[in-house]
């Protein structure tokens, strides 16, 4: 494999033979190994890019150059270019079940695959360390089949060791969860037993119980179902509770005093925000079962977005924050799923208003010039109290919050930003979030943008002759 010179990466090289695809694998795993990933990310590097470099396999000029490109997201990019024309559309599947990133683009008279997976948390960028990678990826020579089958066979069997590792450790919690079971299916069966001596008249309780304990059991095999089954029970109590206080805070000032009315209000404020918190559980469990079906139809962003920054508005901002919403002359008709996106807008405009105490929230739209397909991006941008970097990463997982006193005065489950990126991504698009403590908050929604004819509006009733 004949290196070759490409500005602006760590290394580049020329694919001509079947050999060069196997020492490309080799290449690959070296580069992630000297990067820091673990064993399961190397294997999985290297497996993609030797489907991708055995796909593009006869393309004129092909070749393939390493980079870690200057991003707020830290990733190793593997860059394909080769000439148009030469060879069918790349299949891009196998790799794209195995790293973050990969897509297809043209540029001139050459074509390129770009793929790109993260960087590990402790990765370093300096020069020693580029150091390193530059020579890793020059450490193997051109190797031949039997060469690249034994290293598939040991890699092969570094998984499955890794898979019975899991494996093992599944059935200890398995175990653990059955003794469990029992320990319950115990003290359900003496408390039974204690009903019925005590008190013939709870039979039908008794029923209840049996049936909520059915239920449970059935949970335990699922948190999926469980979050469902829970935040089902829990919305009617909250509903009732909300309605109540309400009913009573409409009863006019004559009814109530103004402690009263002050309690009823701390009632109605914590039943919202238990209302609320059983709604993200709620929600979150649909999109992980693949629950939340997407309905496409054209959609008015200039409606849309008045709504979503009239309704922000009202439920209050902080006194010295002011939310700004893209100019109505720039937002076009789209065909999406309108109730996806709001929701995904409404999470991350909460999120932002929630961690400002002064300065602005900004909603900015904008859309991609050129042919189909096209994509549109949302950017939710404030200035809040922001995220250190070595948080950014964890806010993506569930319940997780950062710690901070201002996290503490808005608590929450922590399933806003997994649950918009969540949707983001059943809408055929991505979520990424870049922030600095003290500078504030930038998130980016960029979903596929099918333009559409504006909704035709409704016709006027006829006057009677």
């Amino acid at each position: 494999m004949a290196s070759a010179a490409r500005s602006g990466s760590l290394s580049a090289f020329d694919l001509g033979t079947a050999q060069d695809v196997f020492a490309l694998r080799r290449i690959g795993q070296s580069a992630a190994e000297a990067l820091g990933m673990d064993r399961q990310d190397q294997v999985r590097i290297a497996t993609a890019l030797s489907e991708l470099g055995r796909d593009r396999l006869g393309c004129e000029g092909l070749t393939v150059a390493f980079a870690l490109p200057a991003g707020p997201e830290p990733v190793l990019a593997v860059v394909f270019e080769w000439d148009r024309g030469t060879k069918a559309a790349p299949d891009l599947e196998p790799a794209s079940r195995l790293l973050h990133r990969v897509r297809h683009a043209s540029e001139g008279a050459r074509d390129r695959i770009v793929a790109e997976h993260p960087l590990p948390a402790g990765w370093a960028d300096t020069l020693p360390a580029r150091q390193r990678v530059r020579e890793a990826l020059r450490r193997h020579a051109p190797t031949t089949l039997a060469d690249d089958l034994r290293a598939q066979t040991r890699d092969l069997i570094a998984t499955l060791e890794e898979t019975r590792a899991q494996r093992e450790e599944l059935r200890r919690l398995n175990d653990e969860l059955e003794e469990t079971n029992r320990g319950v299916l115990a003290l359900y069966t003496e408390l039974s037993q204690e009903l019925e001596e005590t008190n013939s008249g709870v039979v039908a309780l008794h029923a209840e119980l049996e049936e909520k304990s059915t239920r449970l059991r059935e949970t335990s095999e699922a948190k999926t179902r469980f979050w469902t089954n829970i935040s089902h029970e829990l919305r009617t109590p909250v509903n009732a509770v909300v309605a109540l206080s309400r009913l009573l805070l409409a009863s006019g000032p004559g009814g109530l005093t103004e402690e009263q009315r002050h309690q009823l209000s701390l009632i109605d404020a914590s039943g919202q925000t238990l209302f609320s918190l059983v709604n993200d559980l709620l929600d979150m469990a649909k999109a992980e079962a693949g629950q939340l079906e997407i309905t496409s139809a054209p959609v008015d962003l200039r409606a849309l977005v008045g709504q979503l920054g009239a309704v922000m508005r009202s439920t209050g901002t902080p006194g010295d924050v002011a939310l700004l919403t893209p100019d109505p002359g720039t937002l076009p008709v789209t065909v999406t799923d309108e109730a996806l996106l709001t929701r995904i807008l409404r999470n991350l405009l909460s999120n932002a208003l929630k961690f400002t105490e002064k300065g602005e929230v900004r909603l900015e739209f904008a859309a991609d010039p050129g042919d189909s397909p096209q994509w549109m991006t949302f950017t939710v941008a404030d200035t809040g109290v922001g995220i250190p970097k070595s948080e950014v990463t964890r806010v993506f997982e569930e319940f997780y919050q950062v710690r901070g006193p201002l996290q503490r005065a808005h608590r929450g489950t922590g399933l806003g930003l997994p649950y918009a990126r969540t949707l983001a991504e059943l809408l055929g698009g991505t979520l990424r979030l870049s922030s600095a403590p003290g500078v504030g908050t930038r998130v980016e929604v960029r979903l596929p943008h099918r333009p559409a004819a504006p909704p035709p509006a409704p016709l006027a009733p006829e006057a009677d002759a």
